[in-house]
């Protein structure tokens, strides 16, 4: 109800919100064209049901996730990148102009939307989950809800005011904001599909643990978890530092994309990159704390790392350019996984195993020579590329596929890591 009343709000004030945020948006328009700043109320209207959806599919999505069932809840993601690519495949056999485009984009996000909710409800019913449509009441349960859920909403929503802070400073320079919402994306992948999903799984089972009295338990959930996201992070973030040009020329260079912006976009993937590995540990130290029903304490750390990230952003995009706003993302990022960290081990809720302290080096080695073929190989592969999305993507996978080779061969020398240690991670993550 809280969210329906929201989205009405802003649904009717969405030309000022817009005007208080948006730095400006020009209002002005060639003949027979429609203003940018009507189009954006326009488009901002259509979209925000999406947040009413969203909200309901968090919802069932923690229903779903506290009864052991993740299937579905981490498929419904894909729903809107269906939805969006459909109208993108269609858009190339039609003749529609930019707007045109952009008003059905908006429209197949509400739709998507939709279907991940409708989704979402069908998985509740065939698990035989049940959540029928009371009148809401005040209880103790709602209030203890709203005492732990609003911190935690808080803390997640930092991040998000954060980046649209950053990306705001960075439109006083041609193009920058468009850079760093390029190398956003980049990054941001390896992080959605690690970091999200590590996340949503650890919390369940951590305070499962818990709440039965298992604090060994626990503590080796946590370190088998940071392992996990070691392995799979580690070899994310060496790409992403020692090939940002090359994976960024194979993406997106064709067409209004230039060389230009490839090199510019790179630099800024490669401060985010530095901070990669932070961000995923905070979804793994976070849960930590949420399962213990402080919420408070990753609220207070998330707001000390958003000034931190905002001064430094601003300067370092004064001195160094646009590239220092990911830069200090990544720094303020660092700084929070280490405040967290120290809480953590101060109070004994988490300290390293001795296993967790030795192949945690040698995932690192790993990576580091994964890295060092990839530095002679991306030049070798570069000349390659075509203008062509088929070849340019073919490039890139058979030089990503080259690097995880070289990756599980080394780290497999190195008894970084095994087989058994995946079934054994999967089999304990399904009893737990």
């Amino acid at each position: 109800m809280l969210v329906a009343l929201i989205t009405v709000f802003f649904q009717i004030t969405m030309p000022w919100t817009l005007n208080i945020i948006g730095f400006g948006l020009d209002r002005t328009a060639a003949a027979g064209a429609t203003a940018p700043y009507d189009l954006a109320v326009l488009y901002a209207r259509i979209t925000m049901p999406y947040l009413v959806l969203m909200s309901l599919a968090a919802l069932f999505s923690g229903v779903l996730n506290t009864r052991g069932y993740f299937a579905a809840a981490a498929f419904v993601p894909v729903l809107l990148n269906i939805v969006l690519i459909s109208l993108l495949a269609a858009a190339s056999r039609a003749d529609w102009n930019l707007e045109q485009l952009a008003l059905y984009l908006a429209i197949g996000w509400t739709v998507s939307g939709v279907l991940q909710a409708g989704m979402l409800i069908w998985g509740l019913r065939r698990s035989g989950i049940r959540i029928p449509i009371k009148r809401p009441r005040l209880t103790p349960g709602v209030r203890r809800l709203f005492t732990l859920g609003v911190p935690g909403m808080i803390s997640a929503g930092i991040t998000h005011i954060n980046l649209m802070v950053s990306h705001s400073i960075a439109t006083t320079q041609d193009s920058a904001a468009s850079w760093l919402y390029y190398s956003d994306r980049l990054y941001q992948l390896p992080l959605g599909m690690i970091g999200i999903a590590m996340g949503i799984a650890l919390l369940p089972a951590l305070a499962r643990r818990l709440r039965s009295g298992d604090d060994h338990g626990a503590m080796m959930t946590m370190n088998r978890a940071m392992e996990i996201a070691a392995i799979l992070t580690l070899p994310a973030t060496v790409a992403l530092i020692v090939m940002p040009e090359f994976l960024i020329a194979g993406l997106f260079e064709r067409g209004q994309f230039g060389q230009m912006d490839t090199q510019e976009t790179a630099k800024a993937l490669r401060m985010f990159a530095i901070g990669l590995p932070a961000f995923v540990l905070l979804k793994v130290l976070t849960p930590a704390f949420f399962a213990r029903e402080n919420t408070k304490t990753p609220m207070i750390y998330a707001g000390i790392s958003a000034v931190v990230n905002l001064i430094l952003g601003a300067t370092l995009f004064f001195t160094v350019g646009f590239y220092g706003l990911a830069l200090a993302t990544s720094i303020a990022a660092w700084g929070n996984v280490i405040c967290l960290a120290i809480i953590l081990k101060r109070n004994r809720h988490f300290v390293m195993d001795k296993r967790l302290m030795l192949r945690v080096p040698r995932i690192a080695l790993s990576a580091l020579a994964m890295g060092g073929v990839l530095v002679w190989l991306a030049p070798i592969a570069r000349p390659y590329f075509a203008n062509s999305i088929l070849i340019d993507y073919t490039v890139l996978l058979c030089v990503c596929g080259v690097g995880f080779l070289v990756y599980i061969l080394v780290a497999g020398l190195l008894r970084a890591y095994g087989l058994a240690d995946i079934r054994d991670a999967f089999s304990r993550s399904s009893k737990t």
